[in-house]
């Protein structure tokens, strides 16, 4: 699909993304670092990019629910206002921190104070607009009670945030396919709930981020569940379920980065422990679609020695030919990097200015993305996977080789992918 860009000072003036099937924005879970996917939306627009389909998790469901909820001259405005009724200013003891030491507002010492007591201001008094603690709490081993109030914060006002920015009229009967991920607490399964199978309520987005003991299971149709992120926090394989015979382009948003520094005390340990454990779906699944790419060029070559009588007149061998021409999928990946002064609070730090850093961020990866514009090429059937990440400067995966691994005997790549 070819458009136009309106790009700010400083940017090229137009942007003709090439034509593909399926655009599709895929939206991880990460608590407050959701901002970051709120300011890689406003670069997409910014490009004249809307997507066709929008998968998230947990505050990526959130995200969804916004953008898919507004048209689209509305949509980063309505993500704004979202963002800021759910976020506190740091208030006086972040202020404090702040002038702690005069001149070094932006010292990571200062910045972390703040950060901190911002996020201990969540815990306590929850966020406006989202969570508030629970009173009196469930106390166990004397009751049992409905696993909707088994948490330490109510979600109650999150359902009238969502109703005030988000149509779901629109998000039920518009034109964009619309999925958002959360844990059945019965079954243990994974389950995505879709626009195009169901009518969706704030109910299944407010699942999708019912994230235990903090908040409280939801019910739905007589089942209740929880944030999807428990099974998987990046649901790029919705997307790709459906993207056989396709040419789709991917933005991918996580929020978790799966490199990072070596810890050095119990805090940092539990900070890179949230970021290995919430990231690495995304690795696994890009690689087994490189896996999967890999043997469709392999099935491609031996096809090559068998006649095309034979194919045409075998059914297996029909199918074996669709499998191999499959589809080719172009994923921009956009991860957001920690700041230095941030700690394993940092999903649950809801102050203004953090919110708007991160915004910054995920505003400036996009932008930087957008001037690689060969990186936006639809990859060749004989390639049919690539990836690129503006962190990443060598962009793109082994997959992206025209023959298959086994076919040149390289082990090394294997192993690097």
């Amino acid at each position: 699909m070819s458009r136009e860009t309106n790009r700010p000072a400083g940017q090229p003036d137009t942007f003709v993304l090439p034509r593909y099937d399926e655009i599709a924005l895929v939206l991880q879970g990460g608590g407050a670092l959701g901002s970051y996917q709120a300011g890689v939306y406003q670069g997409l627009a910014e490009a004249g990019v809307q997507p066709h389909r929008i998968a998230g998790v947990s505050i990526g469901a959130l995200n969804t629910a916004i953008i898919a909820g507004n048209p689209p001259e509305k949509r980063v405005d309505a993500l704004r206002g979202f963002w800021d009724a759910i976020c506190h200013p740091r208030g006086w003891i972040g202020n404090l921190s702040m002038w702690a030491l005069p001149g070094f507002e932006q010292h990571d010492l200062t910045r972390r104070w703040a950060s901190m007591a911002a996020a201990a201001r969540a815990l306590t008094e929850g966020q406006p607009g989202f969570f508030s603690p629970r009173f009196p709490l469930p106390l166990a081993g004397f009751s049992k009670v409905s696993p909707s109030e088994v948490s330490y914060y109510n979600t109650a006002a999150l359902k009238e945030t969502l109703l005030a920015f988000a149509d779901f009229d629109r998000i039920n009967d518009g034109d964009i396919c619309v999925s958002v991920g959360a844990v059945n607490v019965r079954t243990g399964n994974l389950t995505s709930f879709v626009n195009r199978k169901m009518r969706l309520t704030p109910e299944h987005f407010m699942a999708s981020g019912a994230l235990p003991p903090g908040f409280p299971a939801v019910e739905i149709d007589g089942e209740f569940y929880w944030d999807g992120g428990l099974v998987s926090n990046t649901p790029l394989t919705e997307v790709l379920r459906e993207s056989d015979q396709k040419d789709t382009l991917v933005f991918q948003v996580d929020l978790w980065s799966a490199q990072g520094n070596l810890p050095g005390d119990f805090l940092d340990v539990s900070e890179r422990a949230k970021d290995i454990q919430y990231s690495s779906r995304t690795r696994a699944i890009t690689n087994m679609l490189a896996e999967r790419q890999r043997n469709a060029c392999f099935i491609k070559e031996l096809l090559k020695h068998v006649p095309t009588s034979v194919i045409k007149a075998d059914p297996l061998f029909r199918h074996a030919q669709k499998l191999a021409d499959g589809s080719a999928i172009n994923v921009v990946h956009l991860i957001y990097k920690n700041k230095s002064y941030e700690g394993h609070y940092k999903d649950y730090e809801f102050s203004v200015d953090t919110m708007k850093e991160h915004w910054e961020s995920g505003l400036e990866d996009i932008r930087d993305s957008f001037s690689h514009r060969d990186w936006f090429d639809v990859p060749g059937r004989d390639i049919g996977f690539v990836t690129h990440d503006v962190h990443r400067p060598e962009g793109k995966l082994p997959a992206s080789d025209k023959t298959p691994l086994e076919l040149r005997g390289d082990s090394k790549e294997e192993e690097a992918a």
